[in-house]
């Protein structure tokens, strides 16, 4: 349960960054964040919720009458809004590039908030990213060499299609990665940008969604 938690309240305190947001407004925000394939329920999301503000980190309100986020029900109502403690450890966090961030679980989800991360710390997580996958992409590579001949055609185009898709991640990453040094040479300090582009809406949101793109395009 931890394990969730860890991925979802980040994904909270960088939504709510951008602006306050009732119940529904931040779940359909999340499910966009945190991808398709781990679809956010009002069960998940109210704890995470409560557990925020418990800590001090988010506050919530009634939000008045007629204000463009009021629905019907009266929990949707509730307007959520960080608090300056949950700024400061927001920012902690995503100044974080340990070995974390460069996994599964966390990777989509940092990337999705690199608009608010320095330039040093995305090219971290990239540049770790990029080594773990290496690693995995060599332990598929073996492992199809050890057991190909046991394999039936299933498996082994099964084993075929991760090795493309870690390959196709790598070297989107190779491309995130040059251009997120060529954006540290034009602008030392960093912008706060996406590195995929010269404008956050030309950048993907997420991994997800970058790789949804390549294939699109393939």
């Amino acid at each position: 349960m931890r394990g969730r938690s860890d991925v979802l309240e980040p994904a909270i305190l960088g939504l709510l960054h951008e602006s306050p947001m009732h119940g529904y407004e931040l779940r359909k925000r999340l499910n966009l964040v945190l991808g398709s394939f781990r679809a956010l329920s009002y069960g998940s999301l109210y704890p995470a919720l409560k557990s925020l503000a418990d800590r001090g980190w988010i506050v919530g309100s009634e939000s008045p009458e007629g204000a463009p986020h009021a629905v019907t029900s009266k929990r949707a109502r509730i307007v959520y809004q960080l608090t300056a403690d949950g700024k400061e450890h927001l920012q902690e966090v995503l100044a974080s590039s340990g070995p974390s961030t460069w996994e599964d679980e966390n990777f989509d989800v940092r990337f999705a908030f690199f608009g608010q991360t320095d330039a040093e710390t995305r090219l971290r997580i990239l540049e770790g990213r990029r080594t773990r996958l290496t690693e995995r992409l060599e332990q598929i590579r073996q492992s199809v060499a050890r057991t190909r001949e046991r394999m039936d055609e299933y498996t082994l185009e099964l084993q075929r299609h991760g090795l493309e898709q870690v390959e196709r991640e790598v070297r989107w990453l190779d491309g995130l990665i040059d251009n997120e040094r060529g954006v540290r040479r034009a602008r030392p300090t960093g912008t706060g940008r996406p590195a995929a582009a010269d404008s956050p809406a030309a950048a993907p949101a997420s991994a997800d969604a970058a790789r949804n793109t390549e294939k699109e395009r393939g």
